[in-house]
């Protein structure tokens, strides 16, 4: 007989379903004690990076393992949309993944594909990870597509022609726009506040809307996630715990040196 208990359902995916705000925050610093403390605070999700910040496998779990319990979503930023690295990140216990750098429906396609077990996908099969929690959660392979949420970078002027199209990807999860990348397809490097960059994003939100996918976004200045989420973004990254912690270590500096 055994006392395990199946994991809670993902409560961020059913959230953006819904058209509920969720707000997020990036964890970049590979420190599982840093995300334990931030894992504690109570942001909906939280955005372990592994494409720009030195994220491995070996450092992905223990972050995962800070997070057991809390009210957070752990979400892994995939280093590449790559069927063989979503895999892994699923074994190890990740079920909502931003894909970066999608171009495209079939890019989109792939993307979830990769996260799904057939006949939804193409995600291999292993029983004995910590996904199932090492094979005590009988129900994982029967459970687990139910629970998964593919979200997929639109980071490019081409991507962004391309929007419709991708909203009608089956099981998508939501669009997650990449203002930085966004913003220097466009030849505004440096300026995702350039009008023209907006209007691309407002205009994203516009078709997500009508399609009825959620669509989120990164914005450290509080003016801009505010507007995006009047504009009908629902999950929005409220900043980085490197950056924050680098503000208020210089404004305690600041504090006492200007005084």
């Amino acid at each position: 007989m055994t006392n395990f208990i199946s994991p809670q359902e993902n409560r961020f995916k059913e959230a953006i379903t819904k058209g509920e705000k969720q707000y997020g925050l990036w964890i970049g610093l590979t420190s599982n004690l840093a995300t334990e403390i931030i894992g504690a605070i109570g942001y909906d999700w939280l955005v372990i990076d592994a494409e720009h910040a030195p994220n491995e496998m070996t450092t992905l779990v223990p972050q995962l393992q800070a997070l057991r319990g809390s009210h957070s979503e752990p979400v892994v930023r995939a280093t590449w949309n790559d069927t063989v690295l979503i895999k892994r990140f699923m074994d190890i216990g990740f079920r909502t993944i931003l894909v970066p750098y999608v171009q495209n429906e079939d890019e989109a396609a792939a993307a979830v594909a990769a996260m799904r077990y057939p006949p939804e996908g193409v995600r291999g099969v292993a029983t004995v990870q910590r996904s199932s929690s090492y094979g005590a959660d009988a129900s994982y392979l029967t459970t687990a597509n139910d629970r998964v949420c593919t979200l997929v970078q639109v980071e490019t002027g081409n991507a962004v022609d391309r929007i419709e199209k991708i909203c009608d990807v089956k099981n998508l999860g939501g669009v997650f726009i990449g203002p930085a990348d966004l913003s220097a397809s466009m030849d505004h490097l440096g300026n995702p506040g350039h009008p023209d960059v907006q209007s691309a994003m407002k205009h994203c939100a516009d078709v997500c809307k009508s399609k009825g996918i959620p669509i989120g976004t990164l914005a450290p200045v509080s003016a801009d996630a505010k507007r995006y989420l009047e504009w009908g973004y629902t999950f929005v990254a409220l900043g980085a715990e490197s950056a924050m912690m680098r503000a208020g270590a210089q404004a305690k500096l600041d504090e006492f040196r200007n005084a």
